[in-house]
């Protein structure tokens, strides 16, 4: 048995196909100086084959999973286009006289080797990229075929020391029962595409083992636990086997909680609903019982094409999302580019600390002229459905107010236009910076609702990248400092009669329910997937309960403390007699 790192959760039992490391035979030549334009031929040709080919992973995968996943190929298509990468291989064509395909491969190991000695996960993640993109591009310029299926086509687990999006794809993901890597993080491409997929991921098994994995060995993959077993013993796939069968079967007992409202056992109610980024991920959020929708993310409309969308597109989007919700709220976050999400097609300043940076509302107000595209987008929208408007990243009263200008001046267009919206359409904020809680109470008055940003909130709070491997450990939710922090934004709503929801990863941990409840939030924003278990732990709970927890949380002085009494407080609840099991 080997501790690996969990990426994506479920277990897989089954015969391992390892795939080979990309290795290319590169004809040793030189060409002649008249044959330079034929080369760059080939290589322009390549170009548009890698193109074509990339294009049409990105639909499959949109129609398979969602915009969100499929994005991650408009970074493949961005780097066949960048003119540093593209440079960088016609001049070792021009000056040395190398052939395309020794040209790209000298180019993708300079960039690689350059990204990989930055101290920067992000930057990793993009090596891993311009290899993938490189390799595609390789493939053409040799001719080389497809990575072969193994021969009885049946379904495998996946042995690889780095995955790439594109070989997930080629693959054919509902074939791969699970897959282990020798390197990579949970927040690459490919562990975002395996949950997608609901693919079972380990990772990080590179020097634990002590032999070799080979094509066909017997793997059983615990992505939840983040373990790896290598020729188990018929014992243990027995006990696999049935702990396998029990996911399977609370699964469809969550099922059957779907229609129920989510209510405590004591009569409280909590409203569920959605954080998605596309129709489609709307689509899995009602099949869960979603009740609308509290946060719509809508950098993935800017992200997903190759300009900027115009306003009939944003409102055909908009439109169909609040018609789809037929009532339910639409909580529309405005366009949150910036940090770690970037447009192909417009370059943001580079900036040493990108996340604290030019970015979300900065980033808008700064671009009035988008924003009020956006804008207008969704107050047209706002007669199709309960539409209401989330500004991201606010940390000031007058940011607010100028946001609101930008919306006034929207509306009278619309008007003088005699375009129909909802006039006085309500707005709020994400109160994930520390500045907007230490001001809530007056950022309060100024809108109609808070949402908590719990993911940035934490790592703003506690000075900690939780996209760096290094120091992740220090990113913790259960925190005493961000605790307080949710409590003073909820008493400052609360004291001004108006609502505040949270979303973030946070929202989905069952075992913070006591938290929410116990603070009196009405209101959690979450993942499709985190739906139904919030909503079984929320029938199987007392809120008086929760609210004599949360005191005593907020006595502890330990992230581990606290986490240990909501642990405790899960597990007891879960066998309460008479609650829905």
């Amino acid at each position: 048995m080997i501790q690996a790192l969990g990426a994506s959760d479920g277990i897989a039992i089954g015969k391992a196909f390892v795939l080979p490391h990309w290795e290319w035979e590169l004809p040793d030549q030189r060409i002649d100086v008249a044959d330079l334009a034929k080369e760059f031929d080939r290589l322009y040709e390549g170009i548009r084959r890698s193109k074509t080919e990339i294009t049409q992973m990105k639909t499959e995968l949109d129609e398979a999973v969602g915009s969100e996943e499929s994005s991650i190929f408009d970074a493949h298509i961005a780097i066949l286009e960048d003119p540093v990468f593209m440079n960088e291989i016609q001049g070792i064509i021009q000056r040395q006289y190398k052939v395309a395909e020794v040209a790209v491969k000298e180019a993708i190991d300079h960039f690689v080797t350059m990204f990989d000695l930055l101290d920067d996960e992000y930057m990793k993640e993009r090596a891993l990229d311009i290899k993938d993109v490189g390799n595609r591009l390789l493939k053409h310029l040799l001719g080389a075929p497809d990575i072969a299926l193994p021969e009885d086509t049946q379904p495998f687990v996946l042995v690889v020391r780095e995955l790439s999006p594109s070989q997930l794809i080629h693959l054919k993901p509902e074939l791969v029962l699970g897959i282990v890597t020798m390197i990579g993080s949970p927040t690459s491409h490919s562990a975002i595409m395996a949950r997608a997929f609901g693919i079972p991921m380990v990772m990080g098994v590179e020097g634990k083992l002590e032999h070799l994995i080979g094509t066909g060995d017997l793997l059983i993959v615990d992505g939840g636990a983040g373990l790896l077993q290598v020729e188990p013993t018929p014992e243990t796939i027995s006990r696999y086997t049935e702990l396998r069968k029990s996911q399977l079967a609370a699964r469809e007992q969550l099922l059957s909680i779907v229609e129920l409202p989510a209510i405590t056992t004591d009569g409280i109610a909590l409203k569920l609903a959605a954080n998605i980024s596309s129709l489609k991920e709307l689509e899995a959020a009602l099949s869960n019982g979603a009740q609308g929708v509290g946060l719509f993310r809508t950098e993935f409309l800017y992200m997903d094409r190759d300009h900027f969308p115009t306003e009939e597109q944003q409102f055909a989007v908009y439109r169909a999302v609040a018609e789809k919700l037929q009532g339910e709220t639409l909580i529309i976050r405005t366009l949150d580019i910036g940090g770690d999400k970037q447009l192909d097609y417009y370059e943001l300043p580079e900036e040493v600390n990108p996340f604290l940076g030019f970015r979300a509302i900065r980033f808008s107000l700064e671009r009035k002229d988008l924003f009020k595209v956006q804008l207008r987008a969704i107050l047209r929208a706002s007669v199709y459905g309960n539409i209401k408007i989330m500004y991201p990243l606010i940390a000031s009263v007058e940011e607010v107010r100028e946001a609101n200008e930008v919306l006034a001046e929207a509306e009278r267009e619309l008007l003088e236009e005699g375009i129909p919206y909802m006039a006085h359409i309500p707005t709020g904020i994400m109160i994930e910076v520390p500045a907007a809680v230490a001001i809530a109470d007056l950022l309060a008055r100024e809108v109609s609702f808070f949402s908590i940003g719990t993911n940035d909130l934490i790592q703003f709070t506690l000075a900690v990248d939780r996209m760096n491997e290094q120091i992740n450990h220090l990113y913790e939710p259960y925190h005493p400092a961000i605790l307080r922090m949710i409590r003073a934004v909820t008493k400052a709503a609360k004291e001004r009669g108006i609502p505040v929801s949270v979303c973030g990863e946070i929202a989905g941990d069952v075992n913070a329910l006591p938290i929410w409840l116990g603070l009196g939030i009405e209101e959690l924003s979450l993942s499709a997937q985190a739906i139904l278990p919030v909503k079984q732990s929320v029938l199987r709970t007392k809120a008086a309960d929760s609210r004599k927890l949360l005191e005593e949380m907020f006595r502890c002085a330990t992230a581990g403390e606290i986490r240990r009494l909501a642990n405790q407080f899960h597990a007891e609840a879960a066998l309460t007699p008479g609650s829905v099991q």
